[in-house]
Protein backbone atom coordinates (compact mmCIF):
# COMPACT_ATOMS: atom_id res chain seq x y z
CA UNK A 1 0.00 0.00 0.00
CA UNK A 2 1.20 3.43 -0.20
CA UNK A 3 2.92 5.51 -2.77
CA UNK A 4 6.99 6.01 -2.38
CA UNK A 5 8.29 7.80 -5.40
CA UNK A 6 11.71 8.95 -5.80
CA UNK A 7 12.72 7.91 -1.84
CA UNK A 8 15.36 5.59 -1.10
CA UNK A 9 13.62 3.06 0.16
CA UNK A 10 11.61 2.91 -3.25
CA UNK A 11 15.19 3.05 -4.97
CA UNK A 12 16.08 0.09 -2.55
CA UNK A 13 12.94 -2.15 -3.15
CA UNK A 14 12.86 -1.67 -6.96
CA UNK A 15 16.74 -2.66 -6.54
CA UNK A 16 16.28 -6.01 -5.01
CA UNK A 17 12.72 -6.57 -6.95
CA UNK A 18 15.11 -6.31 -10.39
CA UNK A 19 17.84 -8.49 -9.15
CA UNK A 20 14.74 -11.16 -7.97
CA UNK A 21 13.91 -10.86 -11.22
CA UNK A 22 17.05 -11.59 -13.00
CA UNK A 23 17.53 -14.89 -10.76
CA UNK A 24 13.78 -15.80 -11.17
CA UNK A 25 14.21 -16.31 -14.87
CA UNK A 26 16.81 -18.87 -14.49
CA UNK A 27 14.59 -20.58 -11.74
CA UNK A 28 11.81 -20.56 -14.27
CA UNK A 29 9.92 -18.69 -12.30
CA UNK A 30 8.04 -15.21 -13.92
CA UNK A 31 8.27 -12.39 -11.43
CA UNK A 32 8.28 -10.61 -8.88
CA UNK A 33 6.21 -8.25 -10.00
CA UNK A 34 5.16 -5.03 -7.99
CA UNK A 35 2.29 -3.45 -7.96
CA UNK A 36 1.34 -0.14 -5.59
CA UNK A 37 -2.03 0.86 -4.78
CA UNK A 38 -3.15 3.43 -2.35
CA UNK A 39 -6.89 3.63 -1.03
CA UNK A 40 -8.18 7.08 -0.59
CA UNK A 41 -7.22 8.57 2.74
CA UNK A 42 -10.61 10.24 3.43
CA UNK A 43 -11.62 6.47 4.20
CA UNK A 44 -10.66 5.23 7.60
CA UNK A 45 -10.89 1.76 10.10
CA UNK A 46 -13.03 -0.88 8.54
CA UNK A 47 -13.97 1.40 5.39
CA UNK A 48 -10.17 2.13 4.49
CA UNK A 49 -9.35 -1.91 5.22
CA UNK A 50 -11.75 -3.10 2.84
CA UNK A 51 -11.26 -0.66 0.13
CA UNK A 52 -7.48 -1.76 0.04
CA UNK A 53 -8.01 -5.08 0.12
CA UNK A 54 -10.28 -4.29 -2.99
CA UNK A 55 -7.51 -2.46 -4.36
CA UNK A 56 -4.59 -5.47 -3.63
CA UNK A 57 -6.65 -7.96 -5.01
CA UNK A 58 -8.12 -6.73 -8.07
CA UNK A 59 -4.06 -6.81 -9.48
CA UNK A 60 -4.05 -10.38 -8.53
CA UNK A 61 -3.50 -13.03 -11.06
CA UNK A 62 -6.78 -15.39 -11.25
CA UNK A 63 -5.78 -18.05 -9.69
CA UNK A 64 -2.49 -19.24 -7.62
CA UNK A 65 -1.16 -18.77 -3.94
CA UNK A 66 -1.75 -15.53 -2.43
CA UNK A 67 0.80 -14.76 1.07
CA UNK A 68 -0.48 -11.94 3.55
CA UNK A 69 1.92 -10.14 5.14
CA UNK A 70 0.85 -9.97 8.79
CA UNK A 71 1.54 -9.39 11.89
CA UNK A 72 -0.56 -12.04 13.36
CA UNK A 73 1.32 -14.42 10.73
CA UNK A 74 4.00 -17.41 11.20
CA UNK A 75 7.05 -16.35 11.85
CA UNK A 76 9.00 -17.86 8.88
CA UNK A 77 12.73 -17.86 8.42
CA UNK A 78 14.30 -16.99 5.00
CA UNK A 79 14.50 -20.52 4.02
CA UNK A 80 11.21 -21.14 5.19
CA UNK A 81 10.70 -18.13 2.43
CA UNK A 82 12.81 -20.29 0.10
CA UNK A 83 10.37 -23.01 0.77
CA UNK A 84 7.86 -21.90 0.14
CA UNK A 85 8.53 -20.45 -3.22
CA UNK A 86 10.32 -23.63 -3.92
CA UNK A 87 6.93 -25.53 -3.21
CA UNK A 88 4.96 -23.23 -5.19
CA UNK A 89 7.08 -23.49 -8.36
CA UNK A 90 7.69 -27.07 -8.36
CA UNK A 91 3.81 -27.39 -7.85
CA UNK A 92 3.10 -25.66 -11.03
CA UNK A 93 0.51 -24.46 -8.84
CA UNK A 94 0.21 -20.96 -10.77
CA UNK A 95 1.45 -17.34 -9.41
CA UNK A 96 2.65 -16.62 -5.69
CA UNK A 97 1.54 -13.16 -4.58
CA UNK A 98 2.92 -11.36 -1.59
CA UNK A 99 0.43 -8.78 0.12
CA UNK A 100 1.28 -6.01 2.52
CA UNK A 101 -1.91 -4.60 3.45
CA UNK A 102 -2.08 -0.72 4.93
CA UNK A 103 -0.74 0.72 8.46
CA UNK A 104 -4.02 -0.83 10.01
CA UNK A 105 -3.87 -4.32 8.42
CA UNK A 106 -6.26 -6.53 6.60
CA UNK A 107 -9.81 -6.83 7.14
CA UNK A 108 -11.17 -9.42 8.89
CA UNK A 109 -12.68 -10.92 6.12
CA UNK A 110 -9.45 -10.73 3.52
CA UNK A 111 -10.13 -14.58 3.45
CA UNK A 112 -13.64 -14.35 2.28
CA UNK A 113 -12.52 -11.85 -0.19
CA UNK A 114 -9.92 -14.15 -1.60
CA UNK A 115 -12.98 -17.17 -2.47
CA UNK A 116 -11.38 -19.80 -1.39
CA UNK A 117 -7.68 -19.78 -3.00
CA UNK A 118 -4.84 -21.22 -1.38
CA UNK A 119 -3.28 -18.82 0.42
CA UNK A 120 -0.79 -18.05 4.35
CA UNK A 121 -0.13 -15.29 6.66
CA UNK A 122 3.51 -14.59 7.15
CA UNK A 123 4.94 -12.34 9.76
CA UNK A 124 7.87 -9.83 9.68
CA UNK A 125 8.71 -10.65 12.92
CA UNK A 126 6.90 -9.33 16.60
CA UNK A 127 8.71 -5.94 15.74
CA UNK A 128 6.32 -2.66 14.29
CA UNK A 129 7.92 -1.44 11.18
CA UNK A 130 7.56 1.52 9.11
CA UNK A 131 5.54 0.46 6.08
CA UNK A 132 8.06 1.70 3.46
CA UNK A 133 10.54 -0.45 4.80
CA UNK A 134 8.45 -3.30 5.44
CA UNK A 135 8.10 -3.04 1.43
CA UNK A 136 11.80 -3.00 0.76
CA UNK A 137 11.96 -6.14 3.56
CA UNK A 138 9.38 -8.26 1.69
CA UNK A 139 11.16 -7.37 -1.60
CA UNK A 140 14.70 -8.70 -0.27
CA UNK A 141 13.24 -11.76 1.42
CA UNK A 142 12.12 -12.79 -2.03
CA UNK A 143 15.39 -12.12 -3.47
CA UNK A 144 17.25 -13.61 -0.64
CA UNK A 145 15.05 -17.19 -1.61
CA UNK A 146 15.71 -16.73 -5.18
CA UNK A 147 19.54 -17.05 -4.15
CA UNK A 148 18.94 -19.84 -2.01
CA UNK A 149 16.95 -21.57 -4.81
CA UNK A 150 19.66 -20.36 -7.18
CA UNK A 151 22.58 -21.48 -4.90
CA UNK A 152 24.09 -18.19 -5.26
CA UNK A 153 26.19 -17.12 -2.36
CA UNK A 154 24.33 -14.14 -1.20
CA UNK A 155 22.75 -15.72 2.35
CA UNK A 156 25.02 -16.85 4.57
CA UNK A 157 23.82 -19.33 7.74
Amino acid sequence: MGKDHGSPTADLTLKYVERAQDLARGLGIDGPHLNIVEAPRALTGVALQGREADLLLSGLPPSGWVILLDEGGKDVSSRGWADLIRKQRDEAAGSMSFLLGGADGFAGDISQKLGGRPHRKVSLGKATWPHLLARVMVAEQIYRSLTLLAGHPYHRD
